[in-house]
C-alpha cells in the first residue's frame, strides 16, 4: 500500500528522495492553525517518524482554522486528535503524540538532538524564544548525536520557525525570510527586541515563515471557552486559509531541504 500512497510523490522527486523523507525525524512544537496542516502535509509527502507536541484540547474557536478541529473532537487532546487523523493517511507512520507544553523547565524532555528537524509553531514569546535558542545551540554531549544518511554526525537540528499568522487576511503576503532579516512582523520585532535585552541570542541563522501584511485589528470579543488561550496575553482573530499556509510552507521548507541534501 505504501508505494501506491506515495506513487504521486516519488514519480516527481525520484525514489532516493522519498527513502531519505521517509527516513527523517521531525518534530512539531505547537499543533494549532500552523501546526496542524503542517504534520498533515509532511505525512502526505511521506515522512513517517512524527512527533506532535501541545498541551492543549479542541474546543469550539479551533474549527475554523485548526486540522484537526471538528464537532466531533471538541474536548480531546489535539496531539490525539491529529495522530488520529494522521494515521488514517499512512497507518504505517510512527506518530507520537505529547500532550504537554515546551518551556525551559521541559525543554530537556524532548530531546530535540535527535530529531533531523524541529518546527516551532508556538504562540508564547518566552517559550519560542526558548525553544529556538535550544533548536540552534550545538549539542555538547557526544551522546546524543546520531548519524545522517551521509554518514556524518549531526549535532545540530534544522529550525523552521512561524511568526505570527494571526489578524491577517491576504495570503499573496506570506514570505519566507531568515529571522533577523524580517520586516513588519510585530512578533518577530518583540523577540529580537527581548533577545537583545537578555543578551541571548540563536546560536546560527533560521528561516521563518511570515507575513509582510500589517496586522489587522480584532472587531469583537474573544469568547472565553475553557481551552488554553485564556492564558495568553490577547486573543487574537485568525482565518484557516492563512494558518494553513504557514502551515504547508513550514513542511514545504523541509520537504525541500531534503530535496536539495539528495541532489548534493
Amino acid at each position: 500500500m505504501k508505494d501506491n500512497l506515495f506513487n504521486r510523490t516519488e514519480l516527481l522527486l525520484g525514489s532516493e528522495t522519498m527513502e531519505r523523507i521517509r527516513s527523517k525525524r521531525v518534530i512539531i512544537f505547537g499543533v494549532g492553525g500552523v501546526g496542524s496542516w503542517c504534520a498533515e502535509c509532511l505525512v502526505r509527502e511521506g515522512i513517517e517518524h512524527l512527533t506532535l507536541v501541545d498541551s492543549d484540547v479542541v474546543c469550539i474557536t479551533n474549527c475554523n482554522r485548526q486540522l484537526m478541529a471538528t464537532t466531533k473532537t471538541i474536548g480531546q487532546p489535539k496531539v490525539e486528535a491529529l495522530r488520529k487523523r494522521l494515521l488514517e493517511i499512512n497507518p504505517e507512520a510512527n506518530i507520537i503524540a505529547l500532550q504537554k507544553s515546551y518551556s525551559e523547565e521541559t525543554a530537556n524532555d524532548f530531546c530535540i538532538e535527535t530529531y533531523d528537524y524541529v518546527i516551532d509553531a508556538i504562540d508564547s514569546l518566552k517559550d519560542k524564544i526558548s525553544l529556538i535558542i535550544k533548536a540552534t545551540r550545538p549539542i555538547q554531549n557526544s551522546k546524543f548525536k546520531i548519524q545522517n544518511d551521509g554518514g556524518c554526525p549531526q549535532t545540530t537540528p534544522k529550525l523552521y520557525s512561524s511568526m505570527g499568522a494571526a489578524l491577517r487576511i491576504d495570503p499573496t503576503k506570506v514570505r519566507v525570510s531568515e529571522f533577523w532579516k524580517i520586516q513588519g512582523d510585530p512578533l518577530a520585532a518583540r523577540m529580537r527586541s527581548a533577545m537583545r535585552r537578555n543578551k541571548t541570542f540563536p546560536a546560527r541563522k533560521f528561516l521563518c515563515v511570515h507575513s509582510e501584511e500589517q496586522p489587522l485589528p480584532n472587531l469583537g470579543e474573544a469568547l472565553q471557552d475553557g481551552s488554553q488561550t485564556f492564558r495568553k496575553v490577547q486573543t487574537n482573530g485568525s482565518l484557516a486559509h492563512i494558518t494553513a499556509i504557514f502551515g504547508m510552507t513550514l513542511a514545504g521548507l523541509v520537504v525541500q531541504d531534503i530535496c536539495k541534501t539528495t541532489r548534493e
